[in-house]
This record gives structure tokens, C-alpha cells and sequence, in this order.
């Protein structure tokens, strides 16, 4: 399967600071897991736009993991131009560590998120465990796939979405909200690091009922492997999950490559960035292209993090930070 097989290729490869330094005309895209196929289609974009405006050569380099250890390779040396993260917080820990500017969101539109998704499902076909919302999936006969919220970006939007979702449930008590994710988790049969690793774990080991990722992921898998053995159920309600980018200040500054990166993740706003990004099952913004596309993406409430929870500061607090209620949640597993 040749989605799948990409992670094995050269594009997950992690180049070194040295190889950066010697090479001029190329710069190193740092992302989250499931982003492989999305960011081959925007650098041959780019890579031909750049060539065509400039007249230069261009190569873009891909790693990819999860997006929180994402943060910390680039935190321990892992020399990337540019960031394109599924959660904001982890842009943050770049921050901390004064590899990016304090003032990143304001660097782009929509506070340097191009586009956005949120936690769906991926069914096996006909849904024989008819799972449609989040209740569904903490019966007793259905077995959940997604990975660990301790590595994963990805996973911490699905941990959020559905402590908001049983907020919203249960008339914001939190003792039944916790209650229902703990469920949730006894449900999880195996914790993968990663987006990618829990959709092989469901794809190709057949192991689970519902795999829970990004829409983006679930359309991209139902498409690549066949309506007869997946589909995408969108719940009534999930998590605004949106992409934050950025350049990494202290890495384009050695290598004298800002003006590239900025260009680089600038294009991600462009109509024809945005039509690629919506072609490979993400949200945008762009209202020539969401006309484009509407047909294509179902309806559903989406809640966000500030209202829900009052923001990623407070989440990470309450949450996140050691000791919080997703290690209490996940320590009694």
C-alpha cells in the first residue's frame, strides 16, 4: 500500500545539522506523523513555483514523528527550517527553548494556522459496530484505535474531544467527563507513538472496531485503500484541531534560509496551497476553495479549545503537565 509504505522511505528521513549547513538551496520540513503524502504534493508545488519565480533549484527535505517529538529533536539538534505541528503547544516548547520567536502566531493569517481538521472515525466497512458519535465507542463490544496522547499530538485533540464531548454530555460534570475518557482508554487495546503507526495497526494488522485520527487521515485512507473496506464517519461533534507553522528562528538564521522558509510556509495560504491541503482532506479557510470543496465535508459542530477549556495554557496546566489528569487517567489503565 503505497500510503503506507511511504514511512519507510527517504521522506521520513532524519537529515543531519552538518548536511543542512553544506547544501544552499534546501531546507527541512519538521511535521507530524500522518503529514507524509500532504507535504510531497505542497513541495512539488513549491518546488516548481520557486524554480519558476527564482530561477534556483530547490529540495525540501521531510521529517516526520509525532509532534511533540517533533519539538524535542529539533530541541536536541534535529536542525529544521520550519515547523508544521498539529498542536500549538509544541511551538511553544520551541519557544521556551529559544529556537522561535514569542510572537509566531502573528508571523501568518488565522494565527499561523493554515488549516485545520478535527477527530473522525474510520470504520470497517458497512460499520458492523454501527459507531456514530463518541458514545459509541465506550460500549463494551467495540475496541478503539489511537495512539498514545503522550507522544501524540494527535491523540491529546482525541483525548480533548471527547472529555469535551462528554462535558457537554453530562451538563459539564467533570467527575462523569473524566469517567467517560477513562472508559475510553479501557477501551484502546494497544497505545501506537504515533498517527501513522495506529492507522497501520488498524489498516493493516485488522486490529480494533474504529480507528479515531485527524478527518484528513480517515479520507485519505478510505480513498487509498477502497470504500469496500473503510469508511469515514464524521461525528456530530468533535475538536477544532488546527496546524500551526512556523519558522524556526534560530536554525534560518545560521543557515541564512528565512527568506525560503517564510516563502515556503507562506505558500500553504495561497489558493493553490490551499486547494492541495483541501485535496488531501483538510479544512481551509480560503473561501474560493471551501466553495470548491464543500460537497466534500460533511457538517458537524465543531468545539474549540478556549471554549471549552479555556485555552492550551489552562490545558496544559490541567491536563498535560506531569501529574495532571491525563497521567491520573492513563496511569489506571
Amino acid at each position: 500500500m503505497k500510503r503506507l509504505l511511504l514511512v519507510g522511505t527517504v521522506l521520513a528521513a532524519l537529515v543531519s545539522g552538518p548536511a543542512l549547513a553544506e547544501t544552499p538551496g534546501k531546507i527541512l520540513n519538521a511535521s507530524y506523523d500522518i503529514s507524509r503524502e500532504l507535504f510531497v504534493a505542497v513541495n512539488k508545488a513549491f518546488i516548481a513555483k520557486y524554480k519558476a519565480d527564482t530561477g534556483k533549484d530547490l529540495q525540501i527535505d521531510q521529517s516526520h514523528a509525532g509532534s511533540s517529538k517533533q519539538a524535542r529533536s529539533i530541541l536536541e539538534g534535529l536542525e529544521a527550517d520550519v515547523v508544521t505541528f498539529n498542536q500549538s503547544t509544541d511551538i511553544d516548547q520551541l519557544v521556551k527553548g529559544g529556537f522561535v520567536s514569542a510572537d509566531w502566531r502573528k508571523s501568518f493569517a488565522n494565527d499561523a494556522s493554515p488549516y485545520y481538521s478535527f477527530p473522525a472515525f474510520l470504520v470497517r466497512a458497512g460499520n458492523p459496530k454501527q459507531i456514530k458519535n463518541w458514545d459509541d465507542l465506550v460500549r463494551d463490544d467495540v475496541k478503539v484505535i489511537f495512539p498514545n496522547p503522550k507522544t501524540s499530538g494527535n491523540a491529546r485533540y482525541t483525548y480533548l474531544a471527547a472529555y469535551a464531548f462528554a462535558k457537554q454530555a453530562y451538563g459539564n460534570d467533570e467527575a462523569k467527563a473524566t469517567a467517560f475518557v477513562k472508559k475510553l482508554f479501557d477501551n484502546v487495546p494497544v497505545f501506537d507513538t504515533g498517527g501513522r503507526a495506529a492507522t497501520t495497526t488498524f489498516a493493516e494488522r485488522n486490529i480494533g472496531d474504529v480507528l479515531i485520527t485527524f478527518e484528513a487521515e480517515t479520507r485519505g485512507i478510505a480513498k487509498e485503500l477502497g470504500s469496500d473496506k473503510f469508511q469515514v464517519i464524521v461525528p456530530p461533534v468533535s475538536l477544532k484541531a488546527d496546524f500551526p507553522v512556523a519558522v524556526v528562528d534560530k536554525v534560518v538564521d545560521q543557515r541564512g534560509s528565512r527568506e525560503i522558509a517564510k516563502a515556503y510556509l507562506s505558500f500553504l495560504y495561497t489558493a493553490d496551497g490551499q486547494k492541495i491541503l483541501a485535496e488531501n482532506g483538510n479544512r481551509v479557510n480560503e473561501p474560493s476553495v471551501v466553495d470548491a470543496f464543500k460537497d466534500q465535508f460533511p457538517t458537524t459542530q465543531l468545539l474549540t479549545v478556549n471554549d471549552v477549556f479555556g485555552g492550551w495554557d489552562k490545558v496544559q496546566k490541567e491536563h498535560f503537565a506531569s501529574g495532571g489528569l491525563l497521567d491520573q487517567i492513563y496511569g489506571q489503565r
